[in-house]
């Protein structure tokens, strides 16, 4: 790259062009990071010549993500469900399918009552936070497994002014208490080990404990499943997010655990993504 300075629109086309291109919205992300602007400033000021300071903040960060780090990690942050979430190495990247679950809890459930929400593997604390962001009197409580994966999720929590979302470390339902929940969500590990996509893109940075388990990927939803029995109230809920060639496993997880009107909802792409069940008979959730 020349040292004389480059414009915002040159960048954009040098960067996303060529062997070595990425991602035009990476490359975006990125400049926009760089320049703390969003990205209607890129398009509004393309002639805008980065500082030298600039200019070798944004190369450094364009070295890594030609290595494969996952942008998030790269600017620290990940836009998610209009919140952004601070993102480090000790947790899953938030995806936009997983929002599939908080619209659904949305839709579903009544929005009028207090709808006590637990997030089992909250990693960021993506799901719970975005819940609590759209329902003031709803109860929500997230667990992770990982104390540093808890402490970023209560970070997030405090920079979004949602502590009233209570973050616990435990594994699965060990840090639920006592208290019964009316809907149980949760975005657990469910790659198998031997999946060869895990060798390839975002997920090789990605923490292993946050993507793969045992049984072919399903042996966390087989313990998540079973366990939500005993932590619903009556005509309770679970939603659980999976892999799209999941469907018929989960939904047969579901039925023998003793789930009722369980069904499975598509992604944006069309691709089954999250199973959702009732312990109880009612035809509408609560």
């Amino acid at each position: 790259m020349q040292d004389s300075p480059l414009s915002v629109a040159a960048l954009l086309d040098v960067y996303s062009r060529g062997e070595s291109a990425l991602d035009r919205l990476d490359v975006e992300v990125l400049l926009c990071d760089t320049l703390d602007k969003n990205r209607a400033f890129l398009y509004t000021w393309p002639d805008y010549c980065l500082q030298e300071e600039e200019a070798a903040r944004f190369r450094a960060m364009v070295s890594r993500r030609q290595a494969g780090e996952p942008v998030a990690y790269i600017t620290g942050y990940r836009e998610f469900w209009s919140l952004s979430l601070a993102c480090d190495a000790s947790t899953l990247i938030p995806r936009p399918e997983t929002e599939l679950i908080v619209e659904w809890a949305l839709q579903n459930m009544n929005s009028a009552t207090t709808c006590r929400v637990l997030d089992l593997g909250c990693g960021t604390g993506a799901i719970a936070l975005a819940i609590a962001s759209e329902r003031a009197n709803w109860r929500v409580r997230g667990t992770d497994f990982s104390p540093q994966a808890v402490a970023l999720a209560q970070r997030n929590a405090e920079r979004l002014d949602l502590q009233r979302v209570q973050f616990q470390q435990g594994s699965w339902y060990q840090a639920a208490g006592e208290e019964q929940y009316d809907l149980i969500v949760s975005n657990p590990p469910y790659i198998d080990p031997e999946d060869p996509h895990l060798q390839q893109g975002d997920v090789r940075y990605e923490p292993r404990s946050a993507l793969i388990a045992e049984n072919h990927g399903l042996a966390e939803i087989e313990e998540i499943t079973r366990g939500a029995i005993q932590h619903l109230d009556a005509n309770g809920w679970l939603a659980i997010e999976h892999g799209y060639d999941q469907q018929s496993c989960v939904q047969n997880i579901f039925t023998n655990a003793g789930f009722n009107q369980v069904r499975c909802l598509p992604d944006l792409a069309g691709l089954p993504r999250v199973t959702v069940g009732c312990i109880g008979k009612v035809e509408h959730a609560l």
